[in-house]
C-alpha cells in the first residue's frame, strides 16, 4: 500500500494558512517570552537592575532564544524518535517525503522564531551578533523555508533544529558571566555540560546525519533539485561552522578549568 504524502487543492491552501499561522506564532511567542523575560527577571535575579539598557536586551533576547531552543528540541525528539513520522518500516521510501500538519506547524514556529531574532540582531547589530550568526539564521531560515513548502527532506531539518538543544547551555554560560558569576562552580560545570551537549548535538549527530544521508541517498535523489543541491551544501557548511565553535568552547573550557584548579591550590 503507498501513502502520498502531497498536498492538493484545499489542502494547498490549508497548507498555506498552517504556515503563516505557525510563523506568526513563533513570532508571537517571542514577543511574549521577550516582555516575560523583562517582568521575572528584576524580580528573581539582583543583578538584573544593575545592568545597563543593551545587555538587558540581549538578557531578554536570550530568553525567547533558550525557550525557542527548549521547545524545538523536544518537538524534534518527539518526531525524530517517539512518532512514527520517519520509520521505514511504516514508510520505506516515502521518508523523504514525509510531511504533516506537526511537522509544518514546528517548522512554521521555528521559522518565525528566526525571522524574529534575525529583525533583531539587524536592529541591534552587531551587540546580538555578528556576521556569523546572520549567515547562521539566513542559511537556517532558507533550509526550512524549501523543506516546508515542498514537503520534503524534512527528518534531516529536524536533525538540524535538534542542535539547538545545545543553545540553553550557551545562554547560561552568558547569563553567569553577565551577573558576575564567571569565576563560580556553576559557570565551569555549566562549561563542561555545554562541551558534552556540543559534542552530542553538534558533533556526533552531524557525522550521523551525514552516514544517513550516504547510506539512503537513493531517498535524497527524491528531492527536487534546488533542495538536493542546498541538502548537499548546508549541511557541510553548518558543520564546518559547529566545529569552529565547538574549537572556541574547547578553548574557553580548558582555560576555565585552569583557573579553577589554580585557585584551589592556592
Amino acid at each position: 500500500m503507498t501513502t502520498s504524502f502531497a498536498f492538493t487543492g484545499d489542502d494547498d491552501s490549508s497548507k498555506q494558512l498552517v504556515l503563516l499561522a505557525s510563523v506568526c506564532s513563533g513570532m508571537l511567542m517571542c514577543k511574549i517570552v521577550y516582555d516575560l523575560t523583562g517582568f521575572i527577571s528584576p524580580l528573581l535575579f539582583s543583578a538584573y537592575g544593575k545592568l545597563d539598557g543593551k545587555v538587558r536586551m540581549e538578557w531578554n533576547n536570550r530568553g525567547f532564544s533558550t525557550f525557542h531552543a527548549v521547545f524545538v528540541s523536544v518537538a524534534s525528539i518527539y518526531l525524530l524518535v517517539i512518532s512514527d513520522q520517519f520509520d521505514e518500516s511504516v514508510h520505506g521510501d516515502l521518508v523523504i517525503n514525509s510531511t504533516t500538519r506537526l511537522s509544518e506547524s514546528v517548522m512554521g514556529i521555528s521559522l518565525g522564531y528566526f525571522v524574529a531574532d534575525l529583525m533583531m540582531i539587524f536592529w541591534h547589530f552587531p551587540t546580538l551578533g555578528g556576521v556569523e550568526y546572520v549567515f547562521h539564521h539566513c542559511l537556517s531560515m532558507f533550509s526550512i523555508i524549501l523543506s516546508v513548502t515542498s514537503g520534503q527532506a524534512q527528518f534531516y531539518i529536524f536533525m538540524v533544529l535538534l542542535s539547538e538543544a545545545t543553545t540553553p547551555f550557551v545562554n547560561l554560560r552568558w547569563y553567569l558571566d553577565a551577573s558576575g558569576q564567571k569565576g563560580s562552580k556553576a559557570y565551569t560545570l555549566n562549561g563542561i555540560a555545554l562541551f558534552l551537549g556540543w559534542l552530542v548535538a553538534r558533533i556526533l549527530l552531524f557525522i550521523y546525519f551525514f552516514v544517513h544521508m550516504y547510506s539512503h541517498f537513493h531517498q535524497v535523489k527524491q528531492v527536487f533539485p534546488l533542495g538536493f543541491y542546498s541538502l548537499l551544501a548546508v549541511g557541510p557548511v553548518l558543520s564546518t561552522m559547529n566545529l569552529l565553535w565547538f574549537w572556541k568552547i574547547t578553548k574557553g573550557l580548558i582555560k576555565t578549568i585552569s583557573k579553577a584548579t589554580g585557585k584551589k591550590k592556592q
